[in-house]
């Protein structure tokens, strides 16, 4: 038997060829839906609790990316700070209804919604609220692994079933991809990886479909290209000063 590092990159290489082969369609929508709202001058927001926040993370204000999309960051389901509580909050109903309305999430802006397992309150709470307001929800979960879990939603829904586009992240039922011999837990998680995927395929997408059309989109150069090239600074600068009141913590 291999090493169980090159076991897991075994199992995390299928995952991703998973989502290659079975998420084209829903990553051309999904990118159909952002293309239209920054046309409209609306804000992608990405929202996901646990570690479903480090993937909404990764497209803050980061290079490479459009630069109207806000990682909504709630410090009470997220972050590194007293985790286990956060594990308590995220399964709250009616919390999610809050951090809409504190967020002023409206059209023409869209809610990117994350979680793996589909099944905790808040995350779904989030995305019905916005669907409520008329605001496009893109769901990245797990589809197969969601199916498998009993629903702790008192509505009995799951975060699927309140979106309107599905990007499925194939991540392995209990998010753990290897087997260790005289061991019963299965280690190395597998949900995070595809979900960048998704996300940043999607929005390269959009990208794309935005230059097409004719319009041309606020994506950020890496900032240490500043070092050579004034432009960098200078261009960055103008896109904070675009977004800094419509996004509450660039």
């Amino acid at each position: 038997m291999s090493k169980a590092w090159k076991r897991y990159f075994d199992e995390m290489q299928g995952v991703v060829q998973s989502i290659i082969d079975t998420q084209g369609e829903n990553i051309e929508k999904a990118a159909e839906v952002f293309a239209e709202s920054t046309i409209k001058g609306g804000i992608i927001r990405a929202f996901g609790s646990g570690h479903s926040a480090l993937i909404t993370e990764d497209v803050h204000w980061r290079s490479a990316t459009l630069a109207n999309v806000q990682a909504i960051v709630e410090q009470s389901v997220s972050g590194p700070a007293e985790v286990t509580k956060s594990s308590y909050v995220e399964k709250l109903t009616g919390y999610g209804e809050i951090i809409v309305k504190y967020n002023k999430i409206a059209p023409p802006d869209v809610l990117v919604a994350i979680s793996t397992s589909g099944n905790n309150a808040v995350t779904i709470d989030v995305a019905r609220a916005c669907r409520s307001r008329g605001v496009p929800v893109i769901a990245i979960t797990a589809v197969n692994y969601s199916n498998q879990l009993k629903t702790l939603h008192p509505d009995a829904i799951k975060l699927k079933d309140c979106a309107d586009v599905v990007l499925d992240n194939c991540a392995i039922f209990g998010d753990a991809a290897v087997d260790i011999e005289g061991f019963d837990i299965k280690v190395g998680s597998t949900s995070t990886i595809p979900g960048v995927y998704l996300l940043n395929a999607a929005l390269a997408q959009a990208v794309e479909n935005l230059v097409q059309q004719g319009f041309e989109p606020d994506v950020y150069y890496n900032g240490n290209l500043g070092a050579n090239l004034d432009k960098v600074n200078e261009h960055n600068n103008r896109l904070i000063d675009k977004y800094y009141y419509k996004i509450r913590n660039l």
